[in-house]
This record gives C-alpha cells, structure tokens and sequence, in this order.
C-alpha cells in the first residue's frame, strides 16, 4: 500500500497566481519596517531639542527662571504662560527648559563615572589573572547585594547631600553592572580567532590589547553609555525630588517635582510638565540606545 504524504496539505498549491497572496501582507511588513524608524527620528528630535535646550536655552525663551512674581502665583497654562506658574510667581514653562541643563548633565556625567570604573574594574578582572578575576567579582557581588538607587542613598549619607555628590552615587551605582558586561566583552573578545592569530603574529600583550580587543570592546561601551543615560536621569530626579541633589529654587526637574507635590491638588502642571520632562529624556535616551545596540549586533559578522 502507498501512502501520498501530500493528500492532506491544502495549503500548498502548484503555482499561485497572484490573487491568492494576501492583500495586507505587504502593507503590515512596511509598517513593521517603518515604526522602529520613526520611533528612532523622534526619539532623537527629542533628544536634540533637549542638548539644544541645556546650551542654548535662549532658543525657546528670554524669560528668568528664578525671576519670582507674587501677584501671579498658581496661574494655570494660557497664552502668557504656556506651563503656567508656581507658588512664586515663575514660569514653570522656563523653567523646565531650564532645569534640562542640570537633569541632563548629572545623567550623562554620572554615565561617564560610571562607564570609566566599569572599564576599569571590567578590564582588570578579565586581563589580570585569576587572582585578579576571583577579587573583582567578589567585589561586584557585594556591590550587587544593594539595589542601585540604595546604594546611592548610602554614599550620599556618608559624603553628605549636593548636586556633585548624587551624580557620583549615581555613577558609582551602575558601575558594578556595566563592569560585570564588559568583562564578559573582553573574555569573549581576549577568546576570539583574531586575538589568537595576533598572538601567533608575535604582537606583544600591550599591542594586541590596543589593536584588537580595545576597538571591540569599546563600541559595547558606548552602546552601554547610551542606554544608561536614561536610568541615571531618572536616578539623579530622584535623589534631587527627595532632596539629596538640586534643592529649591534652583530649575531642576526633580526639585521641581518636590516642590509641586505639595500643590498638586489645585496646580497640577507644576509636576505634571517636570514629569513629562523626565520621561520623555529618559526614554528617548533608551529608544536610541536599543537601536544602536540592534545596528551593532547586525554589523558583526
């Protein structure tokens, strides 16, 4: 007895004409190809707009941040105000274009620390031995054993509160990861055939170090940087929004945010448009990063 293993696959057909494919396939795979575009573009408008307003933040306005006006406290967003104003009388408008200077520059010097220990602390447990290796993740372990933010909160209590002291903490709180991404960066990079054909070049330990394996591993680090600008603004609003950053009048998101609380009842936009601020740089910050990190992985071969 034979048995036609086609008898039962409708599915297939001997030549499909054109009118059997569907008609929304195509559109549906455009769609899917153009999102992640259009996400990337605004993402960094955003993005330039808020670098644009932490040099050059005469560009949206001419007004004082900390220009205080009695008379026109708790005014609600119009025409004058476009954010409205706080309990003294400033424009919450000019001050949020104000307050992107410190936000963003706590988050990406606070970045910089970070990516530098972790460089630091990443390279010497994967090029230094077994020793060297053994003591750097112990020590990660320990650092790992409190969550970030916490970790932060602790060094602030022993150095004291301030605008260079959060953005430290915020640094020294994401090393230990960055540092444990990039040691395995540069096992699997010191591991690789090229690293092992440099060696049977004759290259020296220190050329093949700067040749090989720091050109690799330094296109993870910044890909790194970029998606950590993101967690170390919302970690810098948050120390300034329990006081230990940025503490009023100054034009900060976060003490924004802690100087609105108290008001949110009947002046909403005094945290509602800081919020928008916080949120929308991080998680632009974060969108750009996930792509360069896709464009990476798509470049390696």
């Amino acid at each position: 007895m034979t048995i036609d293993l086609d008898a039962d696959r409708p599915a297939v057909a001997p030549a499909p004409d054109a009118g059997s494919v569907p008609a929304p396939a195509a559109p549906r795979r455009a769609r899917r190809l153009r999102l992640p575009r259009a996400g990337e573009t605004i993402a960094g408008l955003i993005l330039l707009v808020l670098l644009l307003a932490v040099f050059v933040p005469q560009l949206f306005t001419h007004a004082d941040p900390l220009a205080i006006a009695p008379a026109d406290a708790f005014q609600a967003p119009s025409a004058a105000h476009l954010f409205g104003t706080d309990e003294s009388g400033r424009d919450v408008y000019t001050r949020v274009i104000y307050g992107a200077r410190p936000s963003l520059l706590i988050g990406f010097s606070a970045t910089a620390i970070g990516m530098v220990l972790a460089v630091v602390l990443g390279g010497l447990a994967a090029l230094g031995g077994r020793a060297a290796d053994f003591t750097v993740n112990r020590f990660l372990e320990v650092m790992f054993a409190f969550p970030g933010l916490l970790l932060a909160l602790v060094f602030i209590a022993i150095f004291g509160a301030g605008v260079v002291t959060s953005t430290i903490a915020v640094g020294l709180a994401t090393a230990p990861g960055y540092a444990r991404i990039l040691r395995t960066q540069i096992l699997s990079v010191r591991r690789s055939g090229y690293v092992e054909a440099s060696r049977v070049l004759g290259r020296s330990p220190a050329t093949i170090l700067r040749r090989t394996i720091l050109p690799n591993v330094l296109t993870s680090v910044f890909v790194l940087a970029t998606l950590g600008i993101g967690q170390a603004i919302v970690w810098a609003s948050s120390l300034s929004f329990l006081g230990l950053g940025s503490v009023p009048p100054a034009a900060e998101w976060g003490a924004m945010l802690a100087a609105g609380r108290t008001y949110i009842g009947n002046a909403w936009w005094l945290t509602v448009f800081p919020g928008i601020a916080i949120v929308l740089s991080a998680a632009s910050a974060t969108v750009l990063g996930h792509a360069l990190q896709k464009r990476v992985r798509e470049a390696r071969p």
